[in-house]
């Protein structure tokens, strides 16, 4: 038996579920077993998928270390389902709650066993957490008032005023297996189960004791607490009162605990109550208010008295079912500027549009039927949006679909797409109309949010570099994104984001903070590395003017914050001429630099083909037999094809410093890698880019990135975003080992 279980909840946290679970294993006391409790597979064929990227992250954990276990509870009953799950496969002396996305403090079960054994191992011991600000940082210590005038020693409820208090949440506090287990305790359902565990566990408890630590660091997120946010669940705390209340006077404690219970509760009651963003409508409000007074009638207790001054006023009126009178004492002063601050800035943005189409477009009711398309800022038919566009037309032809572009890109549309000139008055019509949005990047600040529309995030990479806001800490970086609060602005306007493999779920979590859907699919753009044939790859090869025969290697290297012209980092016609006739080097700049002079004099016929303003990398992709990169995104989506990969890092120090990654490349590349160019060229000429040990890099590369991307991803985009069908009803993720990529050109013996 083990001194601790540790119970982990970990739906919808794989951002922040590894940093969760290292905090745990990294304990230097190792007497416990860590309970992870994942979603309970749904019966259908997409069980794996069902599971997600927690259930996987959970399977590393818990091959490498045999202290973790794994537990399941359907995802629909909730946090108090997933923790009753976990109590029921625990083990040890005592449970720890630890919320999917806080972590351990360094030495805590230390700590912890050692206060245990000081205070005779009690049936509950409280400890204090941090609330860590998902951008800031800490905000100190939470439950300081615990431990003001707390007996020395192990106590009852009894003996100490500051209990039972209603905001000590589970993850504060050790419980003993046996205590818990005798009195048949388990979490309420409902989103302030809370509240009830710890008025019930400290009512029940015979011995409790206090430690004076912070323990749990617990993540505010940015969108903030669930119980806080508006809406109706907020009744959902009536009921936890009732819950609460019925059980404390069942257990016929003293008439002073009792009517502390009360108090602290009825507390809770007041403080929703008066805080209209909780109750967004006044119809909402009133019926919370109706129900309150109905509660707070039927569990006063005998003889309590209600708290002096404006609290109690409060409580009298709530008593009388005074709404008006209610709101004139505590709801007047929280309207007034929730009122005007709104007020005066749709005045503003009134006068600024006075004279814009878009204003009159706003008025129009919103075409369920249509769906806008756009991709980096209009540079043309491209990436991810182009993909889906696609699917669009082919599986759901009732949408109507645009597809932005620049004045310069509307010529190379393809042919039968309708295209959108950017800023005109038909670019300011279809963006006030259409219900669904895609783009790989963002849309100007101006366009407006309509409520019931729906704005898809297709991404346009996997992420090596730093994102979002993790960008803060690297200022070259930082300053290219622009202002942290703008971005965050652009995430809000985010219902779904697309990931393209389980990496980047985790990373888009923690670099785009936000209440969207993450919708792991793959990359719709790279659909096209499974359905292009041996013609197809020959067409494109002819069209890009790549010779016959010829090995092409693809070379695409990234931008850099720390430069603001473009440089290959390679003297490329020296490269070019010491690779010998074989071979023949496609250049693809990153596309911020399309059309720079820069590159006319390094482009030389026959050897070198600049390829940069190609419309499509898929294409350039398929053309070549090997890329060379840097640390360009292409790698990600290249390694879907399962061709030799080669990265040349003569900067990577450099690199990482100013624009910091997610983790060691060259410690786990998809290739060789090469430090200068005499080293990049030997790769070649000694046959390093496509040996055995290439290919064993690449497999395990291939396995961590490309475990999503497998031909329909953008089938399964239009299915849950346009058709509506459920994400389990998605066509399943096709085996890495089931999948066969287009074809490379055939090589021609050398003689």
């Amino acid at each position: 038996m083990s001194r601790f279980s540790i119970i982990v909840p970990t739906h919808g946290v794989p951002g922040r579920l590894a940093d969760c679970l290292a905090s745990v294993l990294g304990q230097s006391f190792t007497d416990f077993e860590l309970i992870a409790v994942v979603d309970a597979p749904d019966g259908t064929d997409r069980t794996a998928e069902a599971e997600g990227l927690c259930a996987a992250i959970v399977a590393e954990h818990a091959e490498r270390d045999a202290r973790v276990r794994r537990a399941a509870s359907p995802s629909d009953e909730g946090l108090a389902g997933a923790r009753d799950a976990g109590t029921r496969a625990a083990g040890g002396d005592y449970l720890l709650y630890l919320d999917g996305d806080d972590t351990l403090t360094p030495g805590t079960l230390e700590a912890l066993d050692a206060r245990l054994a000081e205070t005779g191992d009690p049936d509950l011991l409280l400890f204090d957490h941090e609330r860590v600000h998902w951008f800031d940082g800490s905000q100190g210590p939470v439950l300081q008032r615990l431990w003001e005038g707390a007996p020395q020693g192990a106590f009852g409820v009894a003996d100490h005023p500051a209990l039972p208090d209603p905001l000590v949440p589970a993850f504060s506090a050790a419980h003993r297996r046996a205590f818990v287990t005798r009195h048949r305790l388990c979490f309420a359902p409902g989103m302030f189960t809370d509240l009830v565990w710890s008025v019930g566990t400290a009512l029940r408890a015979e011995r409790i004791a206090v430690l004076d630590r912070v323990c749990v660091r617990h993540l505010l997120r940015r969108q903030g607490a669930r119980n806080r946010r508006p809406g109706v669940h907020h009744l959902d705390l009536l009921d936890q009162f009732d819950l609460a209340m019925t059980d404390a006077t069942s257990l016929g404690v003293p008439a002073p605990v009792l009517d502390r219970v009360f108090r602290r509760l009825t507390h809770e009651l007041l403080k929703t109550a008066s805080t209209p963003s909780r109750l967004p409508s006044a119809r909402l409000r009133r019926r919370f208010f109706r129900g309150a007074t109905k509660a707070y009638r039927l569990h006063r207790p005998s003889g309590f008295r209600p708290p002096g001054g404006s609290l109690g006023v409060q409580h009298r009126l709530l008593a009388a079912g005074a709404y008006a009178g209610f709101c004139a004492l505590r709801g007047a002063k929280n309207r007034l500027p929730a009122l005007i601050g709104p007020t005066l800035r749709r005045a503003g943005r009134w006068l600024q549009r006075r004279r814009h189409p878009y204003k009159a477009f706003l008025k129009r009711p919103v075409d369920a039927n249509l769906a806008v398309f756009s991709a980096y800022w209009g540079r043309g038919y491209a990436c991810n949006p182009a993909a889906i566009h696609a699917a669009t037309r082919r599986l759901a032809p009732h949408i109507k679909t645009v597809f932005l572009v620049s004045d310069a890109a509307s010529a190379a549309l393809p042919e039968g797409v309708e295209g959108v000139e950017i800023g005109s008055t038909r670019y300011w019509e279809v963006m006030a109309a259409a219900k669904y949005t895609f783009n790989n990047v963002n849309f100007e600040m101006a366009v407006k949010k309509r409520p019931g529309t729906v704005h898809v995030q297709t991404q346009h990479g996997t992420p090596l570099k730093r994102m979002g806001v993790d960008q803060v800490d690297f200022p070259a970086a930082a300053a290219a994104a622009g202002p942290l609060g703008k971005l965050l602005e652009r995430v809000d306007r985010w219902d779904v984001n697309i990931s393209s493999n389980h990496h980047s779920t985790e990373v888009w979590e923690r670099a785009y903070p936000g209440a969207y859907e993450s919708l792991a699919v793959g990359y719709p753009r790279n659909d096209a590395f499974y359905s292009a044939s041996a013609d197809d790859v020959s067409a494109i090869r002819k069209r890009l003017g790549v010779p016959d025969g010829k090995i092409a290697l693809l070379y695409a290297p990234t931008h850099r914050d720390y430069r603001t012209d473009f440089a290959t980092q390679l003297d490329l016609p020296a490269f070019c001429d010491a690779l010998g006739e074989e071979f023949v080097v496609l250049l693809r700049a990153h596309h911020f630099y399309e059309g720079s002079a820069g590159l006319e004099g390094i482009v030389r016929s026959g050897k070198l083909i600049d390829v940069t303003e190609h419309r499509s990398p898929e294409e350039v992709c398929l053309a070549s037999d090997a890329l060379i990169t840097d640390y360009s995104s292409i790698m990600f989506d290249y390694a879907n094809l399962d061709r030799p990969i080669v990265v040349y890092a003569d900067d990577w120090d450099v690199y990482r410093e100013t624009r910091g990654v997610y983790f060691d490349l060259l410690a786990e590349p998809p290739g060789a890698v090469a430090r200068t160019q005499e080293e990049l060229t030997a790769a070649f000429r000694g046959g390093a880019w496509e040996g055995a040990s290439a290919g064993r890099l690449r497999a395990a590369f291939r396995a961590r990135f490309c475990d999503l991307d497998d031909g329909l991803a953008a089938e399964r985009v239009v299915r849950r975003v346009l058709l509506g069908e459920a994400a389990a009803e998605l066509p399943p993720v096709v085996p890495l080992s089931e999948r066969v990529p287009a074809p490379a050109a055939p090589r021609v013996p050398q003689h």
